[in-house]
């Protein structure tokens, strides 16, 4: 979208695929993380806290 606010939207891929190959093709579709399931609570909130304003 061309609105200044989407770009601000984090998007994090979810998948089974936990390949480096997965984890590239995620990075160079413009995703902001990749994480692999089963989804460590802990990964998952580290990761959203680094993605997220203050």
């Amino acid at each position: 979208m061309n609105r200044a606010d989407a770009k601000k939207i984090p998007i994090i891929a979810l998948t089974a695929n936990a390949f480096d190959e997965d984890v590239q093709q995620s990075m160079q579709a413009g995703l902001n993380a990749h994480l692999s399931k089963p989804v460590d609570p802990d990964v998952l909130f580290e990761t959203l806290e680094g993605l997220l304003p203050g």
